[in-house]
């Protein structure tokens, strides 16, 4: 039998687990990360500043999730945020897609994201408090 704790916040460990590594990736080392996996440099203190912020609030929320693991009393707030955090990235990424072109790179992420946004809808609609109207 599945152990139902493991399955309801699975969601919230791999997020926190993959935003970790994608923080260190965008805010580690900018200038020598960035044009290696991305393909442009990050040569302006500005622009470092930038994705060093994106990391710092990757890391934040990483966390968060964590805490949602580990606390009870926080797990439907975390997973809140979670959903909110990977339905924005599906949604600028399929902005961009629309306005900019078809990136294969970030397509993948897009599905992804999507994948864990209503992962994480379903999550909170099984385990959660969620009141239907």
């Amino acid at each position: 039998m599945k152990d139902p704790k493991l399955i309801k916040n699975l969601q919230l460990g791999i997020s926190a687990a993959v935003v970790f590594i994608a923080s260190f990736v965008y805010g580690g080392n900018p200038s020598k990360f960035l044009p290696y996996i991305f393909g442009f440099e990050v040569q302006d203190l500005e622009l470092k500043n930038i994705f060093r912020a994106i990391m710092g609030l990757y890391i934040a929320f990483g966390i968060y999730w964590i805490i949602g693991i580990q606390n009870p009393k926080h797990w439907q707030g975390a997973t809140i945020s979670n959903i909110i955090f990977m339905g924005g990235l599906t949604i600028g990424r399929l902005v961009s897609t629309i306005l900019d072109g078809v990136s294969i790179q970030y397509s993948i992420g897009m599905i992804l994201e999507a994948l864990f946004f209503l992962w994480g809808y379903y999550n909170l609609r099984k385990y959660g408090q969620v009141k239907t109207y």
